[in-house]
């Protein structure tokens, strides 16, 4: 990761900052997506091309280029800066053809079915793959070879899969029977779920044995590639809860989710095996009726071959097509009037038993499939009753529910308080922190705060950035845990003399001040211009270190206490440390510490045991040394 911003990020963000995503389109049906963003000068659009090398491109209200990620130019557009923007060159777009427009497609090309489905018609390999499987016809047949027939089917197959993107549900499949049973039980924390592929129509070219049902094409993407991009899903999953009356991610919701789904899995192993072993036993209740199908079909391909019959059997009411490539043909079984019934699929050189066997084995897998669903749900069912009475207990006691987190908030990485305002401060926790809190968060406006003691940590007062009440509360949590959310705000405006003396005791708690012993030490601040990385002439600055230039404002006489309390900060209970005077304000249970002879690892576990909070996090946001415990108002202990 680079220590700075690229200059294409700063072009982004200056002017993007505090715009609101208005709309997200997709250009025709080319890989170009735009997000509309409405900031104080206008609609701004940000283009992102996805195909070639692929470009990201900047522009303002009137269409002109602000800036593109990469300059280039082409034979149709130019991409730079200045340039009215111009969208490529079209590509053909399936969901506008008519019967005319794809029959000269067809007749214009040259390569076989698939690569013209592909690339001519743009719909890529694998619709064009479906497309062949439904058809019966072979991908890698000349497409100059097609029948008329031939084509009316392609366009036919094409139009029905067109006419489905739109509607609910679409599909996955897994890669094997191993992945699906993976799937379905759960991938544990980390893991890819094995998927080989999803869509939002069905695809005849994929096994019907590995389908997974989902409810969008949105859920299906997730369910398949939300682990990377695990902040979104989380914001996702938060959402959902939120209107169903939760607003946690915790164990038993997921385990909840997981119950389900599986209880959904094991019903369709149990249709699928019923259907299968249905179509077995019609099989053999009308060996008369497929014997006879499975020879005619037999001795017709020995005798005019496999495109003949395929053009032959269009006639047939008994049969509805044939498949070269896989030597099956797809047959109806007479009803109970004797007419064209259900349809099954023979394979022409086995006999009657062994189609019927084939479909028994299928049933047999889907029992064997439901029996291991049904394992991994009594696991999970077990797993969530644990779970839902830790919960109840945790709840009595007033402790809050520990949440997996895969992505930690930003200032998390360094020590960070609240000011009684509001505002957020952020301190460095070594030399290397120290250099990124003044390198990437000590902004223009922003103020600078160090204790007058020798590797004290650099500390910046945000001056747009803090935390306000959370609107939307997480339910879940005990009443007395107040719920804020991280917020990027001008209306916290400039800090008072109050808020700039909490900062001052906060960096002096942060220091080697806090472990001398001492009760009290002397901090300054001054404005972020007065930071330099630049020392004088012959002389060094090592890592960590900066030179202040001008006028220091000293605050004397900072006292070493500070206090403890929990809160929620976009729906994550996290330890609060600050300022007496702040977090006495917004936490109905605090504690307040002063040095001491108690090691802090001690108190974090007092802590932990008594809130539920991580004792890592609680650990993360003590100061440096020994402590003590001053006063406890029902943190630790209860009433």
């Amino acid at each position: 990761m680079p220590m700075s911003p690229s200059p294409f990020a700063m072009v982004i963000r200056k002017y993007l900052n505090n715009g609101r995503l208005v709309d997200v389109t997709q250009h025709g049906f080319d890989r170009i997506l735009t997000l509309h963003v409405d900031t104080a000068a206008g609609i701004h659009r940000l283009v992102i091309e996805m195909f070639r090398e692929g470009n990201v491109i900047l522009l303002d209200p009137d269409g002109v280029i602000i800036q593109p990620l990469t300059s280039t130019e082409y034979a149709s557009r130019t991409l730079k800066r200045g340039e009215v923007y111009e969208w490529p060159p079209a590509q053909v777009d399936p969901r506008d053809l008519d019967a005319d427009g794809f029959s000269e497609i067809l007749v214009g090309s040259d390569a076989d079915v698939v690569r013209t489905l592909a690339a001519k018609v743009n719909l890529g390999r694998g619709y064009a793959n479906a497309i062949c499987a439904a058809t019966g016809i072979d991908p890698s047949m000349p497409i100059s070879n097609l029948s008329v027939d031939e084509k009316d089917d392609i366009m036919r197959v094409l139009t029905e899969m067109l006419e489905t993107i739109d509607s609910i549900g679409a599909h996955g499949w897994a890669k094997d029977a191993e992945s699906l049973n993976v799937i379905v039980s759960g991938v544990k924390a980390g893991e890819m779920p094995p998927y080989l592929e999803v869509a939002p129509v069905a695809l005849a070219h994929m096994d019907e044995e590995l389908h997974i049902e989902h409810t969008s094409l949105s859920a299906a993407v997730d369910a398949w590639w939300g682990a990377h991009d695990s902040a979104a899903y989380a914001r996702r999953e938060m959402e959902k809860m939120v209107e169903a009356g939760e607003a946690e991610e915790t164990s038993g919701s997921r385990l909840g989710r997981r119950a389900l789904q599986q209880e959904q899995a094991i019903g369709r192993f149990h249709e699928k095996a019923g259907k299968a072993q249905n179509v077995a036993a019609m099989i053999t209740e009308n060996w008369e009726h497929v014997n006879s199908l499975l020879v005619q079909i037999r001795r017709a391909v020995e005798q005019q071959g496999w495109s003949d019959v395929r053009a032959a059997v269009k006639g047939v009411e008994w049969i509805q097509s044939v498949d070269p490539a896989k030597r099956t043909m797809q047959a109806f079984l007479p009803n109970e009037e004797g007419l064209p019934g259900i349809r099954v699929e023979l394979y022409v050189d086995d006999t009657v038993h062994q189609n019927a066997q084939r479909h028994f084995t299928v049933a047999r897998t889907q029992k064997d499939k439901a029996k291991g669903a049904v394992k991994a749900l009594e696991d999970t069912e077990r797993k969530k009753r644990k779970e839902e009475k830790q919960r109840a207990k945790d709840e009595a006691s007033g402790r809050v529910g520990r949440v997996k987190r895969s992505k930690r908030l930003w200032f998390e990485r360094h020590r960070w308080t609240m000011l009684s305002d509001g505002r957020l401060m952020v301190g460095g926790r070594d030399a290397r922190g120290n250099d990124t809190v003044v390198k990437k968060h000590l902004g223009k406006e922003d103020i600078y705060v160090h204790a007058d003691l020798h590797g004290a940590p650099s500390c910046s007062i945000r001056i747009a950035e803090g935390f306000q009440s959370d609107p939307a509360p997480n339910p879940t949590l005990p009443k007395h845990v107040p719920s804020l959310r991280l917020t990027q705000s001008p209306d916290f405006g400039s800090p008072n003399e109050v808020v700039l003396e909490e900062a001052a005791q906060m960096a002096v708690c942060w220091s080697r001040a806090w472990g001398g012993g001492g009760g009290a030490a002397t901090a300054y601040h001054v404005g972020s211009n007065q930071v330099s990385k630049t020392a004088e002439t012959g002389e060094s600055l090592g890592r960590g270190a900066f030179v202040i230039r001008g006028q220091r404002n000293w605050h004397r006489n900072m006292s070493t206490e500070i206090s403890l309390g929990v809160v929620a900060i976009n729906g994550i209970p996290l330890p609060l440390v600050g300022t007496p005077a702040a977090i006495e304000s917004i936490c109905e249970r605090w504690i307040r510490l002063q040095p001491g002879t108690l090691k802090k690892e001690n108190i974090a576990n007092q802590i932990a045991n008594s809130t539920g909070l991580l004792q890592d996090d609680i650990l993360g946001c003590l100061p440096p040394g020994n402590l003590q415990i001053v006063e406890d108002r029902q943190l630790i202990t209860r009433l």
